[in-house]
């Protein structure tokens, strides 16, 4: 059997419930609505304490995706401070059901804004921030002024948010799709990440409806996509992190894309 932790992103109502309809060790999920700039709360029964006891008795680790609205790197103040404030709720949220981690996406500036200013602005937030639980950068698919679509833009928002003080406790979360659509080789990729970061805290394991380097978001299951089956898992091999999927197809469409991970990494 693998030792990777595998599991996959599920409904808030009661994740415990969807990983284990998948099999899963890990599940993800939102705390309240992923577009909306309400802060945080616990849609499972009986509240965080309730949450935290569940997720212990099943052994099921939780992960927190931070809401899609967020973007601590633009110049606009209007989306910027109320960005590093909903990161600062969900981050104290998820340390109160003891996430392993926040994952939030990179983010980005303007068409016409110098890309240092956006990651100034990653650096000053990281250096005002509480961080009780780690916060997960994640790379992104498309935007030509992104902070992490490509692997230069990644290594210098790296540097700045390792400057910060606090900046220690930042992880990154490495997805296949994002990759594959921004235009980086997945079979290089986990090296060329780590050679910037020294670190990959999580997978998320997708495969692309579309083509390389295509700038489009849009996941699929593994072997209905336009990734290779061996990439996808020499990623997953070489990166040695938790793996979550964020495949269509509910518990039945997850539930087979972890099967298959499980099946393949164990040599069957």
């Amino acid at each position: 059997m693998t030792s990777l932790p595998l599991g996959a992103h599920v409904d808030q109502e009661d994740p415990i419930a969807e990983a284990r309809a998948r099999s899963a060790d890990i599940a993800q999920f939102f705390l309240g609505d992923p577009q909306g700039w309400k802060g945080p709360k616990f849609a499972y029964e009986g509240g965080a304490e309730a949450l935290v006891a569940a997720a212990n008795d099943a052994g099921v680790g939780l992960y927190v995706h931070a809401p899609y609205v967020i973007n601590v790197a633009t110049t606009n103040n209007r989306i910027r401070i109320p960005s590093r404030k909903l990161l600062q709720q969900t981050v104290t949220a998820a340390a109160e059901i003891g996430a392993r981690g926040v994952i939030v996406h990179g983010g980005h500036v303007s068409k016409s804004d110098d890309p240092e200013v956006g990651f100034d602005n990653w650096r000053k937030c990281i250096e005002r921030m509480d961080m009780p639980c780690p916060v997960l950068i994640e790379n992104t698919a498309g935007g030509d002024n992104a902070m992490a679509r490509h692997l230069d833009r990644i290594e210098r928002l790296w540097a700045a948010v390792t400057d910060a003080e606090g900046g220690d406790t930042v992880g990154f979360c490495l997805d296949t799709c994002h990759f594959h659509a921004g235009g980086e080789e997945l079979t290089t990729v986990v090296d060329r990440v780590k050679a910037i970061t020294g670190r990959i805290d999580l997978v998320h394991a997708n495969d692309s409806q579309d083509a390389f380097d295509s700038g489009r978001d849009r996941h699929a299951n593994f072997g209905s996509g336009k990734i290779a089956g061996d990439d996808l898992l020499a990623v997953v091999r070489a990166a040695g992190a938790p793996v979550i999927v964020e495949t269509p197809g509910g518990a039945d469409g997850q539930g087979a894309d972890i099967d298959w991970l499980r099946r393949h990494l164990d040599g069957r």
